[in-house]
């Protein structure tokens, strides 16, 4: 008999926390063989975990773990990975976007022998402006870092606990999970689904956020940057010895006099612009250079309510 993991990361959900285990009660725990439930509150300043602890009053299989602080959605899901039980684990956003029937399906697939399974966007009802930036994210991710990134990206997957033990043994900070869980590589499937807009509740998605997400899956997973800065160098010395060659040429074949204060000034200033915007990059890596090398955890875990007959509370 095998046990699944439901691991749901919660932030700010205390509005749909209920109407989401009641959709899972309907649709799918009744089903399975063995199952738990990990809610995760990542530091929410509502009553989120009044509710979570309520909902595993309810249920001996809700585990209701509580992080000390935010750490965001990356360090919550790690934390719920860690504390999980099952022989696989699925990933569930609380905001009820997407149907629970597919962890079902998800399910179904492991056991066919897929130690990875992503659930991918195939459409979404959500409007033009968040489409086009999300596009342009996961066309980013394809062209850069993972070209087997689906157009219609992915935040949802189940995997098996071998594929658990590697991501904890990674243990990296200021990362993409989602991109760590495709790098691992293993037998992999892909299921799409229709992603619903959010009907209840208010995302906490920031603009700030998605702004690092991009930030640290370029700096984790690859060298773009680095080649990028390189490159522009490169093109910027090949111009300026074109320039000058040109500029010498002019003055001793007509006799033009060199002029241009405002223009010399403008090239300057650009590029002492460049120089600034790379040497950021070049500290964003030595930061966390420094970062990783402070070995401090990626999330701490304040509170683990478990049912009595499931290991005990810690």
């Amino acid at each position: 008999m095998s046990k699944l993991s439901i691991v749901i990361p919660v932030y700010y959900n205390s509005d749909t926390l209920e109407l989401l285990y009641d959709d899972l009660k309907e649709k799918v725990l009744g089903k399975l063989e063995e199952y738990e439930i990990v809610f995760v509150d990542d530091g929410s300043g509502d009553n989120s975990w009044e509710i979570i602890n309520k909902i595993a009053a309810m249920d001996k299989n809700v585990i209701a773990t509580k992080l000390s602080r935010n750490f965001g959605e990356h360090a919550a899901l790690l934390a719920g990975l860690s504390v999980c039980t099952g022989d696989c684990a699925v990933t569930k956003q609380a905001d009820l976007q997407e149907d629970s029937t597919l962890i079902l399906e998800m399910y179904e697939s492991w056991k066919r022998g897929n130690k990875v399974v992503l659930a991918i966007r195939g459409s979404r009802d959500e409007n033009a402006v968040k489409k086009f930036f999300a596009g342009c994210y996961y066309w980013l991710v394809r062209k850069t870092i993972n070209k087997d990134m689906p157009q219609g990206g992915c935040d949802c997957y189940l995997v098996d606990r071998q594929v658990i033990k590697v991501l904890e043994m990674m243990d990296e900070k200021n990362s993409s999970l989602t991109l760590q869980v495709m790098w691992v590589g293993f037998k992999t499937e892909k299921i799409y689904f229709h992603r619903k807009d959010r009907e209840v509740g208010k995302s906490r998605w920031t603009l700030g956020k998605k702004i690092k997400l991009v930030v640290d899956s370029m700096m984790s997973f690859s060298y773009f940057p680095i080649r990028c800065m390189a490159t522009v160098g490169f093109v910027f010395a090949l111009l300026s010895l074109i320039g000058i060659i040109l500029t010498i040429k002019e003055k001793l074949t007509t006799g033009t006099p060199i002029l241009g204060y405002a223009s010399l000034m403008s090239v300057v200033l650009f590029g002492f612009g460049l120089i600034f915007i790379m040497l950021s990059m070049l500290g964003e890596y030595i930061w966390r250079t420094l970062e990783e090398s402070r070995k401090r955890p990626p999330f701490i875990i304040d509170e683990v309510h478990r049912s009595q007959g499931d290991k005990g509370e810690k």
